[in-house]
């Protein structure tokens, strides 16, 4: 059965609402004040409800206007976002894009990213997920995922890859650990009876960070957890320096320099990574160029 309620009845009821009365919603609109009026009888017959008390000299809303109100504007922002959609289409804009983000990344980068992404692409919709080192390349090679970023050790064979600017990775330990009672470098004999904490995926046997120092390695699936383990002093591990920045000014983490690993072990490279078949839309490209201008910015500020 047609619905005889049309958008055009919609607009004037915000409008009506918006503007004070009809006639102020009539010049609004360009059109004469009794097709306002005209179409808010219709519209009131239509739902079979009455929107207006009209025992007053200006028209107000009844309780059952008011809560038709919401719905109306609901479905206006709904249409528009639809209408959106549908111009950005024919331009080759795509309906949702995807990333997928090793759990080193930097969240303060990601909101970043995600407040710009909301006011350059309002109709398009992404979609997030955070994964362990080669979890990231999975994602984007089965599809998952159209864009990732990995750290070298995540990265298989078969992606194209984009450099970002590098992370820091610190060893740290919590200022109960034994470790942290040792001033300067820490020779590797330390190391034997500690608990090397390292990030691994579910799938992946390998030890992540910089392994070797500790032959007990205890391998946790999140980075968050992690963090809480060094925090109780259960072990050593490398973390980002981002993440860790307000412990190590409150004092609830210290690092520590292991003197097998030298300076060159601080820094962590990140990757953009995506299939070779990739065709880019507008959307996927502009997070390219974003990742590589909020993480070069997040690196100057770090310096």
């Amino acid at each position: 059965m047609f619905d005889p309620i049309t958008l055009d009845q919609l607009r004037a009821f915000v409008s009506v609402v918006e503007e004070g009365s009809f006639s102020a919603a009539a010049r609004k609109l360009h059109r004469v004040q009794s097709a306002i009026s005209t179409s808010m009888a219709n519209l009131e017959a239509q739902l079979g409800v009455p929107l207006w008390d009209r025992s007053t000299k200006v028209a107000t809303l009844t309780e059952q206007g008011q809560a038709v109100l919401g719905s109306t504007r609901r479905v206006l922002a709904e249409v528009d976002g639809l209408r959106r959609l549908a111009t950005g289409m024919t331009m080759g804009l795509e309906a949702s894009v995807s990333l997928c983000l090793d759990v080193l990344f930097p969240q303060n980068v990601l909101i970043n990213l995600c407040a710009k992404f909301t006011q350059e692409f309002p109709a398009v919709d992404l979609r997030i997920d955070s994964q362990v080192r080669s979890a990231v390349s999975a994602r984007v090679l089965d599809g998952t995922a159209t864009l990732g970023v990995v750290t070298p050790k995540g990265l298989v064979r078969g992606l194209e890859t984009q450099a970002l600017s590098p992370i820091r990775v610190l060893p740290v330990v919590s200022p109960s650990h034994p470790l942290a009672a040792i001033e300067g470098g820490i020779a590797s004999r330390h190391f034997v009876d500690a608990i090397h904490v390292v990030l691994s995926g579910c799938d992946d046997d390998a030890v992540s960070d910089q392994a070797g120092l500790s032959p007990r390695i205890w391998r946790v699936g999140d980075i968050h957890t992690k963090l809480e383990m060094l925090r109780a002093g259960l072990g050593w591990g490398n973390l980002p320096e981002h993440l860790i920045r307000e412990d190590l000014r409150k004092g609830t983490l210290v690092v520590i320099r292991p003197t097998a690993w030298g300076d060159h072990e601080n820094s962590l490279n990140l990757l953009i990574i995506y299939r070779r078949d990739t065709v880019f839309g507008p959307a996927q490209r502009w997070l390219q160029e974003q990742l590589t201008q909020l993480c070069a910015r997040e690196a100057h500020l770090r310096r």
